[in-house]
């Protein structure tokens, strides 16, 4: 499918269904496939990423991903609150790059292309680019320390994989590129190139704990997490946050596009979404799953776990404070490219 045939499809879907939601005050386009033209084919490993936002202190629960007219749309609410300040969203390395080009959707009350326009405006400046590494950098410290060693695995390996992933959104803010989820560490592993940094990228591996896998051994865990992913597809019934990641619709997206990443030679970047997926699809079985279940699966769970080098309770806090330790060469490299980026302006 045509990039500009997703858009439109999800654009249809914008008018008819969810702008008649309670609340609605406009949508916008968001994620990876942002800077596709409308005539680049649109990889079946990726979705349609749409933000809708909410007068509504709380908004409704998200629609997380489905299918409308053949293309796959991952759909999200946000508060206008959280819009309302232009400041903040530029602060923000998650809201500002949604903003960075007009991606609107639709604006009933004309307040989002205001908010665009100034965002893009200033979006470039020193001060708001380094305030958002800023933000990231927090982000992974925070979630570092929160860790919970007394938790389930899943939860465990949660609360320590995604903050030490967010080192890469560090590096990819500074460089003025989109923070991409599932593809952080390929994305990352390009700017550090780019920026004659190379070197600190095995440093990265290491932390995440992939650097010494092979492809094959990447590739049997992911066979693994497929037959995984089938049975929490099945035995979903709980809503979670993530729930409609792990559905046949998401398939594509988190099995066929880790095995794509592999067969591209680029084994060690496939691995962060593949554990952060095993997590997930844990976290469901635990809430749906026969307890015999569960145990018939967490032998390949615990396998990837060990292979990034986590053996007890204890190691995910060395684990965490290993990224910790790391966070001043971490800035000193994003400092070091945001000088050298031509397209960042001010002091």
């Amino acid at each position: 499918m045509k990039a500009g045939t997703a858009r439109a499809a999800a654009s249809d879907w914008v008018m008819r269904c969810a702008s008649l939601e309670e609340g609605f005050m406009g949508a916008y386009f968001s994620g990876s496939t942002v800077g596709l033209s409308d005539d680049a084919e649109l990889p079946a490993s990726s979705d349609i990423d749409v933000v809708l936002v909410s007068s509504l202190e709380e908004p409704p629960p998200k629609p997380g991903k489905f299918v409308y007219r053949g293309a796959l749309i991952e759909g999200t609410y946000i508060s206008w609150k959280q819009l309302s300040s232009v400041e903040e969203v530029l602060a923000n390395y998650h809201l500002a790059g949604s903003f960075r080009a007009n991606t609107i959707i639709a604006d009933p009350t004309g307040e989002l292309h205001k908010l665009q326009a100034e965002v893009s405006r200033r979006f470039a400046e020193r001060m708001w680019v380094r305030r958002r590494c800023e933000n990231a950098r927090q982000r992974v410290e925070h979630g570092l320390r929160a860790i919970d060693i007394s938790a389930p695995l899943h939860d465990r390996v949660t609360s320590w994989l995604f903050p030490t992933g967010v080192t890469t959104h560090v590096l990819l803010v500074a460089a003025l590129r989109n923070p991409t989820v599932r593809l952080r560490y390929l994305a990352v592993r390009d700017v550090l190139a780019e920026y004659g940094r190379a070197g600190l990228y095995p440093e990265l591996l290491e932390l995440l704990g992939c650097a010494h896998l092979t492809p094959d051994r990447v590739e049997h865990h992911l066979d693994g997490l497929a037959r995984t992913f089938d049975v929490a597809a099945a035995a979903a019934k709980t809503p979670l946050v993530f729930s409609t990641d792990i559905t046949a619709a998401a398939r594509p997206i988190a099995i066929d596009g880790s095995r794509e990443l592999i067969r591209a030679g680029f084994h060690r970047e496939a691995v962060f979404w593949i554990a952060a997926t095993y997590a997930r699809c844990h976290s469901i079985l635990a809430a749906d799953a026969p307890a015999e279940l569960q145990r018939k699966l967490a032998p390949n769970f615990e396998a990837i776990v060990a292979d990034l080098g986590i053996a007890s309770a204890d190691d995910f806090l060395r684990r965490a404070e290993d990224v910790i330790r790391f966070l001043p060469r971490l800035w000193e490299a994003a400092e070091g490219m945001m000088r050298e980026n031509p397209d960042i302006t001010g002091q």
